[in-house]
Order: C-alpha cells, then structure tokens, then sequence
C-alpha cells in the first residue's frame, strides 16, 4: 500500500494483501519444491467496511506467460489461503488478485433485511444490475442463465419474502454470479514470487559416499553396485577423482611428512597429469568412469561427483593463470588456512583478484564439463569460503540449463551463511546433526528446519559421519549408537547420507582424544575394507532404506511432529503424507547402553483413531505387531535387541472379521 499511486487509482482500490507466506526475505529469494507437491499460500486480505471480498491465487509456469487462478478460502481473522501443485521442472510464478464482491455484499445485505421482513424493492433492482453486468462478462451459456434470472426477479411480485427470497438465495446462481465478478478495481499483489521446483531426489534420497581408490578404482567401484544397490542406496557419492598434487602432499594422519607411496588427499586438485577436468589415472579413464555411470542407471542408482574449487600448487591452472591466487610478500602462493590447522598441499582461489570475472567463467566451465560426461548431481566442498555472489550466479546459469541439477552444499558453518547458500541455490545442504544428540536438541532443532519458514529454502541432508567428522556420539558406544544415529538420520530427514563401509563397519576410533578425525583416516591412505564383518550394518540399512521407499510419509521434511514421552531417553515423532493415509511413528531409545521405557502420548483423534477402541501398531523392523488402546501407551527398547520401534499406521477398512483400525 506505499506504492506511488495517483490520488483516483488508490482510492479506487480497496482491498489490502499483506503477510503473504510463503514470501522468503521480502520476495528476494524462492521457494522450493519438487513436481508434484503442493504450494499452499496464505495471506491477510482486508478493505474498509463490511463488504465481502473474494480472491484468487495465481501462478504460471516461467514458460507460459498466461496466468491460472484458483480461489482462495477465508480461514479466520482476515487470513485467507490457496494452493497449487506443481508439475514441471524449472520456475513457476505466484502472486494474489482480491477485490470487493459486490454481489455477494449484496446478498448478504438482502438477506438481512429480508430477515427483518423489510421491503426490498429497491435493493432487487440493485441486484438485477449486478446480475446483468455479470451476464456481459460471461461465456453465452451462462449469460443466458443471468439473464434469465434478472428477467425472473424483475418481474416478481413479493418483494418480502417467498418464492423471490428462495430465487435470490439460490446457491447454484448465486456462484454463478460471483464466477463472473467486476475485477476491474482489484488489488494485485506488487509482487511475483517464485517456486524453484526440482526433481524428487532433491527432495527424498539415500546417498553413499565410497573412496573409489580403496575399491580398486572405477571398475572397483561397479562391482560394488549391486551391494549397493542391494542396502536400497539411490546416489553413489565419489570424493574428487582428480590428479593429486605431490607438492606438500599430506601423508598418513594429516602428517607434513609424505612417505613413499603415500596417495595425498583427493582435496589437494590437480597435477602434471592434469586439474579439475582430468581423471587421476590409478583410478581409470574418462570412458572407465563414463561406463560407471551408466552401469550406476542400470541399479537405479546416480553417480555423485565432489566439486572443490581449490588447488594443489601442481595444479596446471596455477602456472598458467597466478592472477588466480593470492600471493604472501615473498612471492609465493598462500596456501589454504583455518588456524591453528594448516593445508600446505592447497592453494585457494582468490575471488578478489583483478581476473574474477574470467575465474567464474572458468570454474562454471568445470561444472559444465562433467555434466557432459553425465554428472548431474554435485557436493560441493566447502561452499562458504566462496562468495555468495558467485554461487547465485554460476547456479542459477547452471539450473536454468540444467533444472534436473542438484547441488549439496557441504557447508559446516553459522546457520545465517548455510541458509544464505540455500536460498542462493544449493539443493540441499549438511548441517548440524552430527551434533544433536539428546532429546531436547533434536526436537528443537528439527522443529526449525521442518516447522518453520526456513522450510520453504532449506533441505538439511542428514550424515551421521563423513570423513571429516567422526562424531563423539559414535567413538564410544560401539555398534548400538551407530544404529541409532542411521534410524534418526533416515527417519527425521527425507534425504541422508553416509560415509559408507566406514560406517557399516562402525569404525569408531579417532586420531586421538578428543579428535573428530578418524585414526588413519581414508583420506590420507588407500584403505582395505572387510565388508563382511560381523558387526556390518548392512542388514539394517537395507530395512530402513527399503521402508522410506515404502512408506510416502518418511519422503518429506514438511509433517514431522514430535510427541512426548515422559522419558528423556526415548524421543518419538511421527510423519503423515498429504492425506494422512499413510502414518509413520517412530520411537527411538536414544541410550545405545540401557534398557529404557516410557509411556508415549498420541492425538488420537488426529489420525482418525478412536481413543474407546483397541488398535493395531505394526513395527516395521522387527515385524511384530502390538494392540494399543487410548492416548497414552507403554513402550520399552533394549538396545542389545533393538534401539527403535518404526511403527505403520495405516487406514483400511474394517469388515467383521477385522478389529484392527491400522496394519
């Protein structure tokens, strides 16, 4: 309402819109969704008066320039909401139309005075021009409906009451009318925001990260496929497959010192042999890994390819372009920094040099080389040592070619710079649960991302380890704690990840105490992993991975709700899809040592349920079935048997012979 409008245009307009949602930072950034969801948007929609008002959510897609409306529904308290669904890839459009409904005030004012038993000539004549008036604007077969009925009003006898009150109050003309409104002094909403809309996996998926240099290289790695495949994995993730550096290369632990043979960290890019666009030959060729992608398809499975935008100092891109990087007083290049640590075998970029604008050309164009080879999917190192001008450009030229892309940013830092990224285009991002371990930091912290506004731009994609990050909930508590970190991460989150045999094989020891590093961490060596140990998790992944693909409610962010326990050790929530068919209860024990037990309370009534009859509670882990009855119910978990309850509760119909209301 602070537009420059003349003095005849605003007093013309009545209506206000405000407290639109979702709106991200004034309508600056998007929204996110993948095809097939649903927008719902609410506002608060208001005029002068009493009259009654009507609107209308509109929203296109970027390719179609024509507006599609459909009605908004008054909630309370001047708050009104609409939604859409989206059905393509790229960008949509919405925005908000309202006005005043003159002939809806004009009912409602009739049937007052009717009620009075008042005399309504005049207001039927009233009436009978609001009818007319929407006759000229609507298709001829309607027209002709409004005609009829002004004709019919005109020439009706009892003006208080009666068969002209019954015609008049009709339903089915009265929203014929009111399909066919004077728009003509609406108010537009003075923005259009956006919906970014990607594919399902931007949404919902379970990642794998393997180190393809422990495997034997690519072909290593195909042969893993099936083991994969088979734990229900849908993207392999591969650190950087580049040439490594020599120069200052890293030896075993992080050590300065590099012994013969010694591999060096994938991290440090780039070669005699080549930089970000080059294969590291132990690990095969440019036709080898083009062969894993498409054997990866044939298991349902996409490859995931590392992007790190830093060099070592052999990188080919050091000699040919230093203006790339910043340099010490000596003359020689600074190496990469986070004090007290030190990353001798890494030279940043500076973004700040003269050249940047042929430095982001040039690292888009890597970008843009491995999508050819096949790659559409990316984790991106350390997103927030770049600029956030950079990363909004070079994604959104990426995406507006590209909108199957997904882009994970592993961005380990302050909460305000990790949504800044997602807002400016990264798909989904790491985040901070590696660290929330008790129940209150749970329930607090996925309370924000999945119940707040940060849930329209934020996709936290959760890991209970990487190779950075041995978390202290895993070093201590052996196989227990493991399970439970994979059944929170799979349950709580629609997309998460692991750092695969590490963590089937609950390697737990750190480089030293207090350390989050692992002891002779795979980054530093070529690591020979005994998959078949008995203390392997891949049972238990395979179960969690194929009960998400199962059960729709487990594929969102959006319906997680907690529920309280009256033990601090055992935390439960529950997801629901759309319609509430499909229900997902989960309870965990989040003490990977001791027994603990505990009575849950459920709403009841809001899964249908009624709280005087017994229902059935189906766990779909251990496949053992319980009958519960009322709100609050007893649940206990021993984690040498099994630290969670997943439990499926699902509407069907009851005949006779059935007692159950879920299976």
């Amino acid at each position: 309402m602070n537009e420059n409008f003349t003095l005849s245009e605003r007093g013309r307009r009545r209506v206000a819109i405000e407290n639109v949602a979702p709106e991200i930072d004034a309508g600056i950034f998007a929204i996110k969704r993948t095809v097939g969801e649903r927008v719902p948007v609410e506002a608060d929609i208001f005029a002068d008066s009493h009259d009654s008002l009507a609107a209308v959510l509109k929203f296109r897609h970027e390719k179609n320039p024509e507006w599609t409306e459909t009605p908004m529904e008054f909630l309370t308290n001047d708050r009104w909401r609409g939604e859409f669904v989206v059905t393509e890839l790229g960008n949509y459009f919405y925005t908000i139309e309202a006005w005043v409904d003159q002939f809806k005030s004009w009912r409602k004012d009739l049937q007052k005075k009717l009620d009075a038993g008042q005399n309504v000539s005049v207001e039927l004549q009233a009436g009978i021009k609001l009818i007319e008036a929407a006759a000229q604007r609507a298709t001829a077969r309607d027209a002709e409906n409004l005609l009829a009925w002004a004709k019919e009003l005109s020439v009706g006898e009892n003006v208080t009451g009666g068969s002209i009150e019954k015609r008049v109050m009709d339903e089915d003309l009265s929203e014929l009318a009111s399909r066919y409104p004077d728009r003509h002094f609406a108010t537009k909403y003075e923005k259009e925001l956006r919906v970014v809309v990607e594919r399902e996996l931007a949404r919902f998926g379970a990642w794998y990260e393997m180190f393809p240099r422990s495997f034997g290289g690519f072909k290593g790695v195909e042969e893993q496929l099936p083991r994969i495949a088979k734990m229900g994995f849908d993207i392999l993730y591969l650190p950087p497959v580049h040439p490594i550096g020599k120069s200052f290369r890293k030896g075993k632990n992080n050590s300065v010192k590099c012994a013969p043979g010694e591999p060096g960290s994938p991290w440090a890019i780039g070669s005699s042999e080549g930089g970000h666009k080059s294969i590291h030959p132990e690990l095969g060729t440019l036709g080898d890994f083009k062969n894993l992608i498409s054997r990866a398809k044939e298991f349902k499975i996409e490859i995931a390819l590392d992007i790190a935008f830093q060099c070592s100092p052999d990188h080919p891109g050091v000699k040919e372009h230093p203006e790339w990087f910043r340099h010490r007083p000596d003359g020689s290049i600074q190496y990469a920094e986070n004090p007290p640590k030190k990353y001798q075998d890494i030279v940043p970029f500076d973004f700040e040099c003269d050249d940047w604008k042929n430095l982001w050309l040039e690292l888009k164009s890597i970008f843009e080389f491995w999508i050819a080879q096949g790659v559409n999917i990316f984790r991106v190192d350390n997103p927030h040592t770049k600029p956030f001008a950079f990363w909004e450009w070079c994604l959104g030229e990426l995406k507006a070619k590209n909108p199957e892309l997904i882009f994970l940013a592993e961005a380990f830092t302050r909460p305000k710079p990790m949504y800044e990224l997602a807002k400016l285009g990264f798909t989904q991002s790491y985040n901070y649960f590696p660290w929330r371990n008790s129940k209150d930091e749970l329930e607090k912290y996925f309370t924000e991302l999945t119940q707040s506004s940060v849930a329209e731009f934020f996709r936290p994609n959760l890991w209970p380890n990487t190779p950075d990050i041995l978390a202290q909930s895993l070093q201590t508590d052996g196989r227990a704690a493991f399970a439970i970190r994979l059944i929170l991460a799979a349950t709580l989150g629609a997309s998460y990840g692991i750092y695969g045999p590490a963590f089937e094989l609950c390697e737990n020891t750190p480089r030293e105490p207090g350390s989050e590093e692992y002891l002779n961490s795979e980054k530093y060596k070529i690591k020979r992993w005994d998959l078949s140990a008995p203390q392997n998790l891949e049972n238990l992944i395979a179960r969690v991975n194929q009960i998400r693909r199962e059960n729709p409610a487990l594929q969102s962010n959006r319906n997680l709700k907690f529920h309280p326990t009256d033990n601090e050790q055992l935390i439960a929530y529950t997801k629901s899809n759309d319609d509430a068919s499909d229900t997902i209860l989960t309870v965990v024990n989040l003490s990977p040592h001791y027994r603990h037990s505990g009575w849950l309370t459920l709403p009841l009534a809001e899964f249908g349920l009624d709280q005087k009859k017994t229902f059935q509670m189906h766990d779909l882990l251990s496949d053992a079935r319980y009958l519960w009855n009322g709100e609050k119910n007893y649940v206990e978990l021993n984690p040498e048997k099994t630290s969670a309850h997943i439990f499926r509760l699902r509407r069907h119909v009851r005949t006779e012979h059935d007692f159950d209301y879920f299976a």
